[in-house]
């Protein structure tokens, strides 16, 4: 079982042919309202290979909020956990999509309201599973107080390092994996309270070169397979949830990666974050036809 501990927002999502220069209007040619957030992206991409998900996190108490739980439940993850935050807005991200990348700015709204007293609350579920994934979209004690649980409970702990702050040296030794991109892991080591030691616990996503990991104190590689680039946003989120799913099967590191980066891969082949992240059948045949090659 994956618990999942983090944010969901509403993606506002905009397509326009390049990016605007600072003052300049452009006309868009498209705008959608896409469910995402960094935490409910990782639950979908962990429960559409079909693997029981339960998602920690907070709502607003508005439509954007009601929307989201009905959503979440047709997908099958369990929402017992997710609550609406009265006089909160849902957390929201404005994403700009152009030139086969995106930037986005985030409004955290509701996901501000998770405290460690709220994660407290959800201690029953954490401590039943067999992975639990973490982001940095909701407040640090929230983020640690998950962390310790989980390690007390003997679960694996993944954290996805994003959007990138310095990560407090006491959690190291509590974290099983870490995943950030190849510009959060560069800040990572420069950092004063990372130890050489941590290198074996970081798998590195490398866009579409794949990710890297470490073996005997040697990156390896694993590739990404070469496909049409329709929109990036998400597949860092799909790797990780695919990757907690792959771990959660009792795949071996090496294996759970593979499957990580072929589905990241197909993720991006579609528009939308949530809307792009394959299915277990999609995702089974994608790697049959030789997709880790």
């Amino acid at each position: 079982m994956i618990i999942v501990v983090g944010s969901l927002n509403m993606d506002l999502v905009t397509s326009v042919e390049r990016f605007p220069k600072k003052g300049e209007t452009l006309t868009g040619t498209s705008f959608a309202t896409i469910f995402g957030g960094k935490g409910a992206n990782q639950a979908v991409a962990a429960a559409r290979v079909e693997r029981e998900v339960h998602m920690v996190g907070r709502v607003g108490d508005d439509p954007f909020g009601q929307e989201y739980l009905q959503y979440l439940s047709k997908e099958g993850l369990k929402t017992e956990n997710v609550e609406p935050v009265t006089h909160q807005v849902t957390g929201t991200a404005s994403i700009t999509v152009a030139e086969q990348d995106n930037t986005i700015v985030i409004v955290p709204g509701a996901n501000e309201s998770m405290t460690a007293d709220e994660v407290e609350a959800s201690r029953e579920v954490i401590e039943r599973s067999d992975v639990v994934i973490v982001q940095l979209e909701i407040p640090i004690p929230a983020v640690e107080r998950a962390i310790e649980i989980a390690k007390a409970s003997g679960a694996i702990v993944i954290l996805n390092p994003a959007p990138y702050q310095e990560i407090p040296s006491e959690w190291w030794e509590k974290i099983d994996y870490v995943t950030p991109n190849e510009h959060e892991a560069a800040e990572m080591r420069k950092s004063t309270e990372f130890s050489p030691d941590y290198e074996s616990k970081l798998i590195v996503t490398m866009g579409g070169s794949g990710a890297s990991y470490c073996v005997n104190g040697e990156r390896k590689l694993v590739a990404a397979p070469k496909v049409e680039v329709k929109d990036t946003t998400g597949a860092g989120d799909t790797f990780n949830g695919v990757l907690g799913a792959g771990l959660d099967q009792g795949f071996s590191l090496e294996e759970a990666i593979r499957q990580a980066v072929a589905a990241a891969s197909l993720s991006v082949t579609k528009f939308g974050a949530q809307t792009g992240m394959p299915t277990k059948e999609e995702l089974d045949e994608f790697l049959k036809r030789g997709a880790s090659s």
